[in-house]
Parts: C-alpha cells; structure tokens; sequence
C-alpha cells in the first residue's frame, strides 16, 4: 500500500515561500534628493523619422552604347577585377568621381 509521508514538504515549501520573502520591501520608498531633482517641467520633442525623406524620382538614364565604349576604353571587366585586387587609398575612397562609371557587383 502507499506510504503518505510529508519529507517533501519542506524543501517545496521553501521553495515557494523564499522569493516571496526577498520581494518584500524592506524599508519605505525614499525621499527625493531635492540637490539632484529634475525640473518640475521638462519640454520634450518630436522629430519624425520621415523628416529627410526624399520621394522616388526618375534618374536620367544613359545611353548603354556610351557606357559599353567607356568600359571598353578603360579596359573591361579585367581592370575592375584589378582594381578590386588593389588596397584602396583613403583619399580615393573619399573623393569619388562623379563623372566615372560606378563598377557592377
């Protein structure tokens, strides 16, 4: 037959009753250090995120004849591939040049 015995209890009822006990409050809330208090008005502000959108526009685009001539003239996709290979200088990656035909991924 079953033997009802209470060893369990203990070691649950502990369990249960100790974090209770440590999130009682100790002692009642402070006062506020009237040196360090806030203002009594704070102005708080709203700035949208939307604020420096651009709207979509349309891009001039370029004759393809004029651009498959320029990479042909700097010299094909082997120049990219070097350009690739080669450490980029600090002042040529600030100062890109507008005019210059940017490189595919």
């Amino acid at each position: 037959m079953y033997s009802f015995s209470l060893h369990w209890l203990v070691p649950v009822g502990l369990t249960v009753a100790l974090p209770m006990a440590f999130a009682q409050s100790s002692s009642a809330p402070a006062a506020p250090d009237s040196r360090n208090a806030a203002p009594a008005s704070v102005t708080l502000s709203y700035r949208s995120a939307f604020a420096d959108y651009r709207a979509y526009s349309e891009q001039p685009v370029g004759s393809w004849r004029e651009a498959n001539d320029t990479v042909g003239k700097i010299g094909g996709w082997r120049e990219y591939a070097k350009e690739a290979r080669q450490p980029q200088a600090p002042d040529a990656a600030a100062k890109p040049d507008p005019r210059a035909v940017p490189a595919k991924p």
